[in-house]
């Protein structure tokens, strides 16, 4: 199969969907790759790398997405870049389609089949492929969180650590999955005061046992939530609805009883963010304030930090991505389910219940898509 790598063009996007050692990988196993000039380099990756593991580079996206049978990326794509999408490509990213109505309706134009990396899923319900991407976010969420508590930052001046003799700050993060746990781990590593709220009581059970001391776990109600933001330095959005829209767990009243210069990160931007007033913000302008409270909300956080990202998501990715090459996306779907459940999108039509739910749409059974 002849496989397209373009560069990242999402504003403050540094990532690259496959390493050159990936790249190695797909060539070995006789497939053919072209990929954008300089589509490694904001993760640490020149062209040189890519072309001694045999891929071809070339200049122009346009090429690469015109040669391709399957692209991979990334992010997914944005509107100067639905024009080269074509029917029957396959696409292989994340979407988060329940986000965005207009890219939606721009990949059932094309005709092109969508595969999404967040919605590929294990029978015990894990998400291998937005896990590495999850746990980056959810570590840096505190960092970030940290970052805006500063005065200069415009937040409230709170140290999460404190230091003898003063209370460490406190951290509130609303979903106990990859992200929430993660976060959890780096505050608390940090010596905060965290508190974890999650419907799961088998999960809220689980993280008692693995998670430390100063990590509190409560289960999460519409009460629970008001009183712990109250008093919160950081609170941390990390809920997830498989491949749906996030519900607001945190409405704009909610934000006048918090502390002014108290920070939200709101992690579940990329599916319509978990709090009420939020909007995706980008790296170079990450923060804005409603009601004296900090929103951090940068829709691809870690694309901040390209190179541990990229490696993170090549070591999830690769072998989904052989897989298709080597079988065909039907052939692959078929004889694996989780990456069934991945498929989002064929020939203009919806396949994954959550994006028809977003839009009122009309939800088509995938399996006849994968006949033949």
């Amino acid at each position: 199969m002849l496989i397209g790598v373009p560069k990242e063009i999402k504003r403050e996007e540094y990532r690259v969907a496959l390493t050159p050692a990936g790249a190695e990988a797909l060539v070995q196993a006789g497939h053919q790759l072209v990929i954008e000039a300089g589509a490694g380099l904001g993760a640490g990756f020149t062209d040189d790398f890519y072309q001694k593991a045999g891929a071809e580079v070339v200049e122009t996206a346009d090429e690469v997405w015109a040669r391709a049978e399957m692209i991979l990326k990334v992010k997914e794509p944005i509107e100067p870049e639905w024009p080269r999408i074509r029917a029957g490509q396959v696409l292989f990213t994340y979407f988060h389609f329940a986000a965005s109505e207009a890219l939606t309706r721009a990949l059932m134009d094309s005709g092109a089949v969508a595969i999404a990396y967040e919605t590929v899923e294990l029978p015990s319900g894990e998400l291998p492929l937005l896990t590495p991407m999850s746990e980056v976010a959810g570590r840096m969420a505190v960092q970030e969180g940290a970052k805006y508590l500063e005065r200069h930052s415009g937040g409230a001046g709170v140290l999460l650590g404190g230091v003898p003799g003063v209370l460490p700050g406190k951290v509130v993060i609303l979903g106990g999955g990859v992200v929430g746990t993660n976060a959890a781990k780096m505050a608390a590593g940090l010596g905060a005061r965290v508190s974890i709220l999650d419907v799961s009581l088998p999960r809220l059970r689980y993280l008692e046992d693995v998670l430390p001391a100063n990590v509190n776990l409560l289960y999460s109600t519409r009460y629970a939530i008001r009183k712990q933001i109250e008093n919160a330095d950081l609170v941390i959005g990390a809920v997830l609805l498989h491949g749906a829209k996030a519900p607001h767990l945190i409405v704009e009243d909610d934000l006048k009883t918090m502390r002014p210069g108290s920070v939200i990160v709101d992690v579940a931007v990329d599916q319509g963010g978990c709090v009420e007033t939020i909007r995706p913000t980008t790296h170079d302008d990450p923060i804005y304030t409603v009601h004296d409270v900090i929103h951090y909300a940068v829709a691809n956080m870690p694309g901040g930090v390209p190179r541990t990202s990229t490696l993170a998501l090549t070591n999830a990715t690769l072998p989904y991505a052989l897989r298709l090459a080597g079988r065909g996306w039907k052939a692959a779907c078929r004889e694996d389910r989780a990456l069934a459940l991945g498929v989002n999108m064929v020939d203009g039509k919806v396949t994954y219940p959550g994006v028809a739910e977003a839009f009122g749409l009309e939800c088509h059974d995938v399996e006849p898509f994968l006949a033949g």
